[in-house]
């Protein structure tokens, strides 16, 4: 069996640092790795739609953004398929047939789907179906693809246990069919979410808490020092400070290396030396902050020049979102052949079909 991931992204706005610590830059890695046969990135704007339907422009415009932030990190097409969900009829089809596999209840105890209705103020009455649906929407994404490792955050985990009692209740029904995924989560804590530079625990842009991969340094040194949460206790820069719960310490965990102490800071020789002085006080926010945006400067810049090459060569682009997209459309569509033969819903394909419908309507007539 193939070693195949699909993972991807809403395209709802442009990606953030947030995106970038707890997939992109894995991403990035796995591609790299040489371990896995096929990678495909699904930019899921039918599922975008779900709570979008109002506003379409938003998630076509925002598809080509979403592109553009992952070919600036380092995602490369020829090992890479990158596709667009709504282009894909197979994954259509697909949905519709798992839906017949899927109770009411078991999509409402769905946690990530609580939460995310929650989060969003959806009232019982003002819920879309499709949102409701949208598990075995990703269930249909995943099996197409006969991915057998999905990253994810551990928020998505139920999604992909949902997806595999689908996989496991259509095969026992049809026969052995359809792959059976496993999730790969993040290796450590600071990959699994960064929080807003406010200290919220989701960068939004509505709450205007994300440092996003195109920012410029300009708005970069400005979120930092204008709204990133430190320690409220640590009044004074003899004060002592906690690094638990401070979102600059957070974010030097997660991009910070020793290296950088010697470029930038050398008064120290790692972070846990750092982390002490604040702890027992002398060391101020603003040193601090000032280490953090020259951190990342050096992540952001490459990726900021990358992205200006891009955008001067937009056909390219979109070439590139086209040849993904027709690669995906032959994957997914010998997918959903195969569960319609599982099914024996494939009249036109079985002749087998049709005799037996003869012998059925002469059995009738005897």
């Amino acid at each position: 069996m193939k070693n195949i991931i699909l993972t991807g992204d809403r395209p709802t706005g442009r990606l953030h640092l947030g995106h970038y610590v707890g997939s992109l830059k894995r991403r990035v890695e796995l591609q790299n790795s040489g371990k896995f046969d096929e990678i495909n990135i699904l930019i899921a704007d039918d599922q975008a739609l779900t709570d979008n339907a109002d506003n379409p422009g938003k998630i076509r415009e925002n598809i080509i953004n979403v592109v553009l932030d992952y070919l600036s990190v380092g995602l490369d097409p020829e090992k890479t398929t990158i596709c667009v969900q709504s282009a894909l009829p197979a994954l259509h089809a697909l949905t519709f047939y798992y839906l017949n596999l899927v109770t009411t209840a078991r999509l409402s105890r769905n946690p990530t789907v609580k939460a995310e209705i929650q989060m969003r103020g959806f009232a019982d009455e003002g819920l879309p179906a499709g949102f409701f649906c949208y598990p075995v929407s990703q269930a249909a994404d995943i099996t197409a693809f006969d991915a057998t490792v999905v990253p994810v955050g551990e928020d998505q985990l139920p999604m992909i246990e949902q997806t595999r009692e689908i996989v496991e209740k259509f095969n026992k029904i049809y026969g052995e069919t359809l792959v059976l995924p496993k999730a790969m989560i993040p290796e450590n804590e600071t990959q699994r979410r960064l929080p807003g530079v406010d200290g919220k625990a989701k960068m939004s842009k509505s709450l205007g808490n994300c440092i996003y991969l195109s920012d410029d340094a300009k708005t970069v040194k400005k979120q930092v020092n204008g709204k990133m949460f430190t320690d409220p206790q640590h009044l004074q820069i003899s004060d002592p400070g906690h690094t638990e719960g401070n979102v600059v310490f957070t974010y030097l965990d997660a991009f910070c290396t020793d290296e950088h102490f010697a470029e930038f800071l050398p008064d120290y020789a790692n972070l846990e030396e750092m982390k002490e002085h604040y702890r027992r006080g002398g060391l101020g926010d603003g040193t601090c902050k000032k280490f953090l945006i020259n951190i990342l400067e050096e992540t952001l810049s490459p990726i900021r020049a990358e992205r200006a090459k891009w955008e001067n060569d937009i056909d390219a682009v979109y070439d590139i979102i086209r040849a993904g997209t027709l690669k995906a459309q032959e994957t997914t569509n010998a997918t959903l052949a195969r569960v319609r033969k599982a099914m024996r819903i494939n009249y036109f394909d079985d002749r087998a079909i049709i005799k037996e419908w003869d012998k059925m309507l002469k059995a009738a007539k005897q």
